[in-house]
C-alpha cells in the first residue's frame, strides 16, 4: 500500500514529490507505515489523511472516541490480527460485521476477517493512533479480566502467602506465587502500565478493597479493583522479580526489576511499605526509550536556554536544579551532562539511585547503608580528577560544603535540592549552614522546575476564556486578545483525559553580579526574586503564561502546578 498511498497522496497534491521521497526513504531505514510516516514527519495530520482516504474509497470516517465498544464483539477478531493489519471490529448488524480500518483497500484484511467470522465486513476509516489506542485498551483488559478470573480463589496456597511466618519453609511459599494466573496477572499489570504510558505504579491494600493505579502525565489513574484476597499474591509475586525478602513484611524494602517488554528495556525500581492492611508497592518505571536528553526539546524558552547553556559550559562554579520529586530534575541534569559530555573531559556522578546508565559518565550508586553517602562519595571524586561532578542531591551542610569547595576550586558541580522557587534556593544554602560569601562565590546559576501536561494534539480545540480569567492568571491587559486559548476535548489517544505527554516550565536564575552582592547583604527571598524578574528572570508563572499562549497547555495546568508571582 505504501507506493500506492504515497502515489495517490501526491496525485492529489496532498503532499509532494520531495515529502513522498523522504517518507519512502524513512521507511526503507526504520519502517512503518506510509501514513503514520507522514504524520511523524508533519507532512500532513492524522485527520487530514483519515478524511482523503474517506473521500478516496468511499468509505465512511469514524471517531473512535465517541463510539460506544461492545465487548463481546471484540472477541470475532483475535488481537493478533487486529494488531497485524491494525483494524478493529465495532459492531455487529445482522450477517454485517462493521470494521474500523487505516487502510479500507487491504483486502487480505478483509478477506481474512470474513474467512474467521464468516460475516460480511463493512469497513469504515479511522485514524491509526486512534486505532493503537483501542486495540491497547480493550485487548489488554479482556486479558486482565480473564487473568483474574482464572486465579482459583479458594486455592489453598493463596493462604500460604497470608499466614506466612519466619518459620515457613520458603520455597513453599515461593511455589504458591508462581502459578501461571498469579504471574500471567503480573505481567498484565506490568505490560498494560508501560503501553499506557505509566510512570509509577501503586498497588494499595485497604481494609475491604484492593485498588491498582497508574500515574500518568503526572496524575493517578484508578485502572483496576482485583479481589482482595490477591494482594499478598500479587505483592509476593513482585518481591521475587524484585529479589526482595518475600518473608519481611514488616519493614519497608526496595528493590529492582529488568523486563523487556516489546524489544524495550525496562527498569523497575521497586518499593514496598507496610500498611494497616498489607503492603503497598510502587513501582517508579524507568523506560530509557523514552529518556529525551536533548535540551531543546524540553520546554526551555530561547534566553532561558542560552542562560543554562552558558552555565553548563562554564569551566568552575555550581548549577543548581531545584523542584519537588518527579519535577523532571533528574532528565534536565542528564541532559545537561550529555551535552558536554566529551572524551575530555572526566564526568562523575553520585545518585540515588542510579535511574539511567549515560556512556562516558562514571556513575556511583550511593548506599547509605554502608557508608557510602554523597558527601563520602564526593569526596572520593575529588581525589579522582574530576572535571564536572553531579550530586544527585544536596541533603545536608556536609554534601554542600564539599560542593561549594570543589565548585570553588576549579570544578564543575551539578546538584539537586527541593525548593519552591530558584531565588529561595540561596536561603536554602544559608540555612543549612554556607557562609554567605561561599555561597555568592560558587553559584553561578539556579534553575526551578515543573511539569505541565500538554493539550493532546489529536483533539485540540480553541475554547472561549472570559478576560477576567485571563488576567486572574497574569495576563496583562495588552496581552489578551492578542492569543487563542485551546483545549483537549477527549479522544482514545489521550484516554478522554484532553491532555497526553508533559512539557517542563523552567526559571532560569544566572546568579550575576547584582545578587551576589544582594546574598552578601543578607537579601530575602521575596527581594532575591524582584531583583532576579528586574534583570531578566521569567518566573515559573510567566513560563507557564507562555505555554498557554503557545497552545501547549492549558489554563487549570498552569494553576495546578505554579504559585502567583
Amino acid at each position: 500500500m505504501a507506493a500506492k498511498l504515497g502515489q495517490l497522496l501526491l496525485n492529489n497534491n496532498i503532499i509532494t514529490e520531495d515529502q513522498l521521497n523522504k517518507v519512502l526513504e524513512l521507511q526503507k531505514k526504520e519502517g512503518g507505515r506510509i501514513g503514520s510516516n507522514l504524520v511523524s514527519l508533519g507532512y500532513l495530520t492524522e485527520y487530514a489523511l483519515v478524511d482523503f482516504l474517506s473521500r478516496q474509497y468511499g468509505v465512511p470516517s469514524i471517531a473512535l472516541s465517541h463510539e460506544d465498544i461492545d465487548p463481546s464483539i471484540i472477541k470475532f477478531v483475535p488481537y493478533e490480527v487486529a494488531n497485524k493489519y491494525l483494524i478493529f471490529p465495532i459492531s455487529k448488524n445482522g450477517a454485517s460485521l462493521k470494521l474500523a480500518m487505516t487502510d479500507p483497500s487491504n483486502m487480505f484484511a478483509i478477506d481474512d476477517v470474513k474467512f474467521m467470522t464468516g460475516y460480511d465486513v463493512e469497513p469504515v476509516v479511522a485514524a491509526e493512533s486512534a486505532i493503537r489506542e483501542v486495540i491497547s485498551k480493550h485487548y489488554e483488559q479482556s486479558d486482565l479480566k480473564d487473568a483474574i478470573n482464572g486465579i482459583d480463589l479458594e486455592d489453598d496456597s493463596l493462604d500460604l502467602i497470608q499466614e506466612a511466618d519466619d518459620d515457613m519453609d520458603m520455597n513453599e511459599l515461593k511455589n504458591a506465587v508462581e502459578e501461571a494466573p498469579v504471574v500471567k496477572l503480573v505481567n498484565l499489570i506490568l505490560s498494560e502500565a508501560i503501553t499506557r504510558g505509566a510512570s509509577d505504579i501503586h498497588l494499595e491494600p485497604y481494609e475491604k478493597t484492593f485498588r491498582i493505579r497508574y500515574r500518568v502525565d503526572g496524575v493517578l489513574y484508578d485502572v483496576m479493583q482485583p479481589p482482595i484476597r490477591l494482594k499478598a499474591a500479587l505483592s509476593s509475586r513482585l518481591k521475587i522479580m524484585a529479589e526482595l525478602d518475600i518473608a519481611e513484611r514488616r519493614l519497608p524494602q526496595d528493590g529492582r526489576i529488568k523486563l523487556k517488554v516489546r524489544d524495550k528495556g525496562i527498569d523497575l525500581r521497586v518499593s514496598t511499605l507496610p500498611t494497616l492492611f498489607g503492603e503497598k508497592i510502587v513501582m517508579r518505571i524507568l523506560d530509557k526509550s523514552n529518556l529525551n536528553l536533548d535540551l531543546t526539546k524540553l520546554g526551555f524558552e530561547k534566553k532561558a536556554l542560552k542562560d543554562f547553556e552558558e552555565a553548563i559550559r562554564s569551566p568552575f562554579g555550581m548549577v543548581l536544579v531545584t523542584g519537588p520529586t518527579g519535577s523532571g530534575k533528574t532528565t534536565t541534569l542528564y541532559s545537561a551532562m550529555s551535552t558536554i559530555n566529551k572524551i575530555d573531559v572526566n564526568i562523575m556522578t553520585a545518585e540515588d539511585p542510579v535511574e539511567y546508565n549515560l556512556l562516558g559518565v562514571n556513575q556511583v550508586h550511593v548506599r547509605e547503608d554502608i557508608g557510602l553517602t554523597f558527601a563520602a562519595a564526593l569526596r572520593s571524586f575529588l581525589r579522582q580528577d574530576p572535571d564536572i561532578v553531579m550530586v544527585g542531591e544536596i541533603r545536608d551542610y556536609e554534601t554542600a560544603e564539599i560542593a561549594v569547595k570543589a565548585a570553588l576550586t576549579g570544578h564543575l558541580v551539578l546538584s539537586t535540592l527541593h525548593t519552591n522557587d530558584a531565588p529561595s534556593t540561596i536561603s536554602r544554602l544559608l540555612n543549612m549552614g554556607i557562609e554567605p560569601f561561599l555561597v555568592s562565590a560558587s553559584v553561578i546559576l539556579i534553575l526551578a522546575q515543573r511539569l505541565c501536561r500538554k493539550i493532546c494534539e489529536q483533539c485540540k480545540e480553541e475554547v472561549e476564556t472570559h478576560e477576567n480569567s485571563l488576567a486572574s492568571i497574569g495576563f496583562s491587559q495588552d496581552e489578551i486578545g492578542t492569543f487563542k486559548t485551546m483545549k483537549g476535548k477527549g479522544c482514545t489517544t489521550c484516554g478522554g483525559t484532553g491532555y497526553k505527554g508533559r512539557i517542563a516550565l523552567y526559571e532560569v536564575m544566572p546568579v550575576k553580579e547584582e545578587i551576589k552582592e544582594m546574598v552578601i547583604k543578607g537579601a530575602t527571598g521575596a527581594e532575591l526574586k524582584k531583583a532576579a524578574i528586574n534583570l531578566g528572570m521569567s518566573s515559573l508563572r510567566k513560563s507557564g503564561l507562555t505555554k498557554i499562549k503557545e497552545g501547549v497547555t492549558t489554563m487549570e495546568e498552569i494553576l495546578r502546578v505554579t504559585f502567583a508571582d
